[in-house]
């Protein structure tokens, strides 16, 4: 699998195979429209907050930058140490049979922002 950090483009929607379930339906990435064929894997990854100068200081091993703890209000560090972001593996394609691959997508639930971290064609 290739790894990337690009910026895609999702239409989220019923996903196949997942009735009921809101995903990923359709993504653009580098101006290919591709269609979800099939829901491979899905899984919630929190962010490596155990090695951010935050958590140091929540337990009392160092202290925060001036400048950080001047932009963050006290209640919303626990916040921003347990952001989340939703990753799945799905099939893709561009056609009705041919061509397509397996990609990996991620949607950071604090910006919105949905990323292509991986492929496999």
């Amino acid at each position: 699998m290739r790894r990337y950090e690009e910026d895609v483009e999702v239409r989220r929607g019923e996903v196949p195979g997942w009735p009921g379930e809101d995903g990923p339906a359709q993504l653009l990435w580098r101006g290919r429209l591709w269609r979800v064929r099939a829901v491979l894997a899905r899984w919630i990854e929190t962010t490596a907050w155990w090695g951010s100068g935050e958590a140091d200081a929540l337990r009392g091993t160092d202290e925060p930058t001036p400048s950080a703890a001047a932009q963050t209000p006290e209640g919303s560090v626990l916040e921003r140490l347990l952001v989340e972001r939703e990753c799945w593996r799905v099939e893709v394609g561009r056609g009705a049979v041919t061509g397509g691959g397996v990609v990996e997508l991620s949607f950071d639930t604090a910006d919105g922002r949905w990323q292509l971290v991986g492929c496999a064609d």
